[in-house]
């Protein structure tokens, strides 16, 4: 099948070089969203986007088997749009880009585009943008509602550029009433959280069921989150490993696994809060909910006594993936020392201490030692 993506702008046919005029007019069908479709004359048949897109695309092209397709994207289709989703699907496609929204948010900015996080909100929740909120950095969204963000990032500057390169370009700071195609850039204030696992305590709901800031510091440092991987949270409580892993990167994926629902609509709640929305939450006893997609790494902090909850997360753990176990209670101990020996991996105490008031002195207040089973899968 002959697909050819054509990144097309505000501006329309006007502002496509001659090339990709040349590719539209061979084409026997184009497809795209309705207003792109009315950007551009031809003799040719018109198939705009259904809705929902994505489901309905092998069947679409499908249906144009042998004819000669082109596909009309917004700016560069290889930049969070259909040109990357048609080369999953297809293999090759040809694909002819144009000036992406970001690069002429840049040049309208004077921002310097390898500087700049750029986040897409695109038919998602506008938490994701948390994440990418620190001191002094800028960020674009793509897509989204500006009053949304905004209310994420109080004291940030915010700037609207609308249909960037169009007749109606337009650039402000009202939040109200955008244009469906526009781009939100912002310019962070002081406020923002260090990247580092190790947050406070403070910052997760929880009901006690929490892996305190010092140990889940050197959890997350032994889970070895890498980009693109999955990670179980078996037992997770409040969630806080599962949020801690997803937000080292923005491809960091995480299934939290909690038997009780409370607890399990807590986590959902501290994900969303903390900028890592997409955390899947499984409610149920394990092992007999662990039938989920195998993970790179698995961290499990309750019911290590519950039989078959080890057997299960070490069958499914993909080569080279990392177990983590945190243990308390004697009896989970107990069950650490067991599995050590019979897969090896390394056995620690973390004994934490914090400073608090003992009348007008200061102590220290010892906290619950927790020890740690960190073993690797070795790679067949």
């Amino acid at each position: 099948m002959s697909v050819t993506v054509i990144g097309i702008g505000a501006d329309g046919w006007d502002g496509l070089p001659t090339a990709s005029r040349r590719e539209i007019e061979s084409c026997e069908v184009l497809m795209g969203s309705s207003r792109q479709l009315d950007l551009v004359p031809g003799e040719f048949e018109r198939v705009p986007w259904p809705s929902p897109l994505v489901p309905a695309l092998p069947g679409l092209l499908a249906r144009y088997e042998g004819r000669r397709v082109g596909v009309l994207a917004s700016g560069d289709p290889m930049f969070h749009g259909i040109g990357t989703t048609l080369v999953r699907l297809l293999g090759e496609v040809r694909v002819l880009p144009h000036p992406s929204s970001v690069s002429l948010a840049c040049a309208r900015l004077g921002w310097a585009l390898d500087d700049v996080d750029v986040v897409s909100l695109v038919g998602k929740p506008a938490a994701l943008v948390v994440p990418h909120l620190h001191p002094g950095r800028r960020v674009l969204v793509l897509g989204g509602d500006p009053r949304e963000v905004a209310a994420l990032a109080p004291d940030a500057r915010l700037t609207v550029l609308e249909q960037l390169g169009g007749p109606r370009e337009r650039v402000h700071h009202s939040l109200d009433d955008a244009d469906p195609l526009h781009v939100l850039a912002i310019e962070c204030g002081a406020d923002g959280e260090s990247l580092t696992p190790g947050r406070p305590d403070e910052v997760f709901e929880h009901d006690g069921q929490l892996t305190k800031r010092e140990v889940r510091a050197v959890t997350v440092a032994l889970l070895a989150p890498r980009p693109g991987e999955l990670l179980w949270d078996v037992g997770a409580g409040a969630g806080s490993i599962a949020v801690e892993w997803c937000r080292t990167h923005p491809s960091c994926r995480a299934i939290a696994v909690e038997k009780h629902p409370e607890r399990a609509a807590r986590i959902k709640r501290n994900a969303t809060r903390l900028g890592v929305p997409g955390i899947e939450v499984v409610v149920g006893s394990s092992p007999e909910v662990l039938d989920l997609a195998a993970p790179d790494a698995v961290f499990i902090g309750g019911g290590l006594t519950a039989a078959g909850v080890v057997e299960r997360c070490w069958d499914a753990l993909r080569p080279g993936g990392r177990l983590v176990a945190n243990a308390v209670t004697l009896e989970s101990e107990a069950v650490l020392t067991r599995w050590r020996g019979r897969l090896g991996g390394d056995l620690s105490r973390i004994e934490v201490s914090r400073a608090g008031a003992v009348g007008g002195f200061t102590a220290w207040r010892p906290q619950m030692p927790v020890t740690t089973w960190v073993v690797t899968k070795e790679n067949a």
